[in-house]
């Protein structure tokens, strides 16, 4: 699963159910909910499902609630916009909002930023009820959009773009749009977080080390020579990588084009389908993975994204993590570093895929006036403009939201990152058969069972291959649950 808030771990579906049904979580639901987790936003833990009653008397209120909402407004227009972006990224977009404000279309956006998915949920459940809901909120990839899109409070995008159009719209992923898109290829949700993993490396302990700063390494073979070179030359960490489970299991399958779970990896439907995460692919890598952290390589292992601060720092010299990690390094580094592709056995694939493409998204909100969606198309529009989505791309390492949108990035950005437009060009091409994307009921406690299994494995407490065997057990279970 992936981050970014991107893939936080709250139960989407809890979130869809109550709050994006127009009419809530009931109050006990969602204190059951808030108890059920105390990580951070970035992944927190998943909650229960809203028991039945309690879902159908959302119904109620929510077909109510929307009769109401779609009176005009009482007076000026205020959007309302939520999200819980980092706060590097919440810096940037609160910049391009003042920005849209500032041109006076008639109306204002409001950007409220939640310390965490539980405060969102808590919130949003209360201004649901209140009939003031928000007009746009930011929902992690939980890989089953279409999920959320069924809920009674959602306006899915293209209904919306297709009432209030934006004049020669290209998205620069128009496969790989296929996270925030229904079975019919109509896109659900504004893929404004689009996220990859990457390789991230820094240029000055590469040269100390005596290695090519300039040629990164193709192959997990070849970054371990790597690795060795930087700690005989005094790097305490070599390597370090966030979002584990993202980076070492589901696209360790799609750099190699190879299946991660049954059924095309779920695309044919979710229900009956098996992971694939314990096929000797995934094996030898976890093996090779954990010969590393015995020999001192890999020090840093992460189920979110905390090691992007110490290669941020300076104290690890090689990061896996997403690209939108570009947004903490590029305010914080104090060094030269480079941008490559994730690396791959050249014994399992003759050349490198592609990565799935992850993130959160923007999701607007039904039951509102149509004045009021008139409006929030025009901030959707404003947002895809080639200026604001290179700005936004450049700042936040989030990939391109449209072609223009990458033609009108600036030279100096690329230049400035090597390596970073290679890694971005190569996701304009059409996705390998198995890079499409995944479907997989109840994903978010899946994702759990992976990470408790990997550091069961980097703890020794469990040897590889009988960690990715118990991963694949248990999550086969919670998969074949009823949501």
């Amino acid at each position: 699963m992936q981050p970014t808030k991107r893939w936080l771990k709250w139960g989407v579906s809890v979130f869809a159910a109550g709050v994006l049904a127009v009419g809530g979580l009931g109050t006990a639901a969602a204190q059951g909910a808030k108890k059920g987790s105390a990580k951070p936003a970035t992944k927190a833990a998943p909650a229960k499902k809203p028991a039945a009653g309690a879902a159908k008397a959302a119904g109620a209120a929510g077909a109510a609630g929307a009769a109401a909402a779609m009176a005009a407004p009482s007076g000026p227009i205020e959007l309302q916009v939520w999200h819980t972006l980092n706060p590097q990224q919440a810096a940037e977009f609160d910049s391009l909002v003042q920005r849209f404000n500032e041109q006076q279309h008639g109306f204002t956006v409001k950007v409220t930023a939640k310390p965490s998915v539980e405060a969102l949920i808590e919130d949003g459940t209360a201004a649901v009820r209140a009939r003031r809901a928000p007009h746009l909120v930011e929902l992690p990839d939980n890989r089953s959009p279409e999920f959320i899109a069924r809920q009674g409070a959602i306006l899915p995008m293209y209904e919306l773009l297709a009432k209030y159009p934006i004049k020669d719209l290209r998205w620069f992923l128009p496969q790989t749009t296929a996270g925030m898109s229904d079975a019919k290829g109509r896109l659900l949700a504004l893929p404004w977080m689009a996220d990859i993993p990457v390789y991230l490396y820094n240029r000055d302990l590469y040269r100390r080390a005596g290695l090519d700063p300039d040629t990164p390494p193709r192959t997990w073979r070849d970054m371990q020579a790597h690795l060795i070179a930087l700690l005989q030359n005094g790097v305490n960490c070599p390597y370090a990588t966030s979002w584990q489970t993202w980076v070492h299991v589901e696209n360790l399958a799609a750099m190699h084009n190879t299946a991660y779970a049954t059924r095309n990896n779920g695309l044919e439907g979710p229900n009956g389908a098996q992971l694939l995460a314990n096929d000797l692919l995934h094996v030898r890598h976890l093996a090779l993975m954990m010969s590393w952290v015995r020999s001192h390589l890999f020090p840093v292992r992460t189920d979110q994204d905390q090691a992007d601060a110490a290669f941020a720092s300076g104290e690890c010299a090689v990061l896996t993590s997403g690209s939108s990690a570009l947004a903490q390094v590029q305010g914080k580094a104090t060094f030269s570093y480079g941008v490559a592709p994730l690396p791959y056995y050249e014994e399992e694939a003759s050349r490198p895929s592609t990565p799935f493409v992850g993130g959160s998204a923007f999701w607007a909100l039904g039951g509102h006036s149509t004045a009021e969606q008139k409006a929030l198309a025009t901030f959707i529009a404003y947002l895809a403009t080639p200026v604001v989505a290179a700005e936004w791309h450049q700042k936040t390492g989030f990939l391109p939201l449209t072609e223009a949108a990458y033609r009108a990035s600036e030279v100096s950005f690329y230049k400035n990152i090597p390596g970073a437009e290679n890694v971005v060009r190569a996701m304009a091409n059409p996705p390998a058969k198995f890079t499409r994307g995944f479907r997989l009921n109840n994903y978010d406690r899946v994702t759990d069972i992976i990470n408790s299994e990997l550091n069961a494995v980097w703890n020794g407490a469990k040897p590889p291959k009988q960690g990715l065997d118990d991963a694949v057990a248990r999550s086969s279970a919670v998969m074949s649950a009823k949501k």
